[in-house]
């Protein structure tokens, strides 16, 4: 499982955070990023098309190992773009690829996370499978993004810089390609429900009609599309507004310190919020604590108001505002994780919680299109007052959950 989701987090993150990072060294402007890089949440977005494939032609083991040598490739390839002419298309092809393979990776590790433990458990480890995938995160845009920095103090420029760092994770995926072809389980029930033909055809349909059936489907998708409608503007300006100078309303960091501070402090802090998050429903259920979520998740987001108004020096001050952001963040994410893990219990989880992964990136990708072009309109202060109002659809679209008292709870499993 630790291995698992590290494999899942880390091409994730660097399809929607070091590209971002990566652009902006090389001197694109915020709109161009927002818009191109939330465009790659596309394949997130549109894979509950082919979640049934995954669960009908074949193991989710076999999906893992093999998209996870695929996932190695992309990033190699990702590297040798970089020191060309057309780098900017040629990597963007490149990141479309990685994404695809990213998003179908997502699929089967979930589904095979939800065979392997029962309903309990899944709750119970919700903070342990946050945990490693928030490790994955802070490899990436923490550890990865401060190399970035220091390499390229060190090798005169951004690009032999990325080039080394995106063979160093080429390396990473070839070897957990090789550790989970060897250890992964082979769990019974893993394995193809049809051999094809009609019956495949057949199951690929009503997988998808029984998910619309739901009488609260109008609500459900509600709540996939708007929980994250403040934070999907957020999460793309969060590393511009870092790097830019003090003169366009940035805080003026230097990549490295981005990378501690929002790579790997704030991930440190998300971590540490979804493994509360997560404990705290096993023990009282979801929604004795969906209102604390909701507000934890939404509040902090006051802080990057404050920060864009004042503009601090103190890099303390800056780490602490994030580190606070973050773990708000953290923390009520694993309602909405708990969520999709109610909405998708029954025989079709797999692709059913592909489904409602599927409409989570599609709430974030986009409100994050434009979010580069409204921040360049209003500046980072009101842009950031903006991102506050936009939580309030959430807040509405909570009040009307109805979702049984004890889901989630370990006592009521047990």
């Amino acid at each position: 499982m630790p291995s698992l989701y590290y494999g899942q987090g880390l091409p994730y993150v660097v399809v929607m955070t070091l590209a971002v990072v990566l652009y902006k060294n090389l001197g694109l402007d915020n709109a161009a990023i927002a818009l191109y890089t939330s465009w790659l949440y596309l394949p997130w977005v549109i894979k509950p098309l082919w979640s049934p494939l995954v669960d009908l032609l074949r193991s989710k083991r076999w999906w893992i190992v093999t998209l996870q040598l695929v996932i190695g490739a992309a990033l190699a390839a990702v590297a040798l773009t970089l020191p060309t002419s057309g780098f900017f298309r040629l990597s963007l092809a490149v990141f479309w690829l990685l994404a695809f393979a990213s998003a179908t990776h997502d699929i089967a590790a979930d589904g095979f996370y939800m065979l392997a433990l029962p309903q309990h458990q899944q709750a119970a480890f919700v903070g342990v499978r946050s945990l490693f995938y928030r490790v994955a995160m802070i490899s990436g845009q923490g550890g990865l993004v401060y190399a970035a920095g220091r390499l390229t103090e060190r090798l005169g420029g951004p690009v032999p810089a990325w080039q080394a760092v995106f063979f160093g994770l080429a390396a990473i995926f070839g070897g957990l390609f090789l550790w989970h072809q060897w250890r992964l389980p082979r769990p019974a029930a893993d394995h193809a429900t049809t051999a094809g033909g009609q019956d495949l055809w057949r199951g690929f349909g009503e997988t998808f009609a029984s998910f619309f059936r739901r009488p609260d489907i109008g609500l459900v998708l509600a709540f996939l599309l708007l929980f994250r409608l403040g934070e999907a503007q957020l999460v793309k300006l969060v590393t511009p507004f870092l790097l830019d100078p003090r003169a366009q309303g940035g805080l003026a960091l230097s990549t490295a310190d981005v990378g501690l501070v929002y790579g790997t402090v704030g991930v440190g802090a998300l971590t540490a919020g979804g493994l509360l998050g997560g404990w705290v429903i096993s023990r009282h259920g979801l929604m004795r604590w969906l209102w604390p979520m909701v507000a934890a998740i939404h509040l902090p987001n006051l802080l990057f108001v404050a920060l864009a108004a004042w503009q601090p020096q103190s890099l303390a001050l800056i780490t602490a505002a994030v580190a606070c952001e973050q773990f708000g963040y953290g923390f009520g994410f694993a309602a909405y994780l708990m969520f999709m893990i109610w909405v998708a219990d029954g025989p079709a989880k797999t692709a059913h919680y592909a489904l409602c992964t599927g409409f989570m990136a599609l709430g974030m990708m986009l409100p994050g299109m434009s979010s580069g072009w409204l921040q360049q309109q209003m500046g980072y202060a009101p842009f950031f007052g903006w991102v506050c109002l936009c939580t309030l659809p959430s807040v509405w679209v909570a009040a009307k959950l109805r979702i049984p008292a004890d889901f989630g709870r370990k006592e009521a499993q047990t």
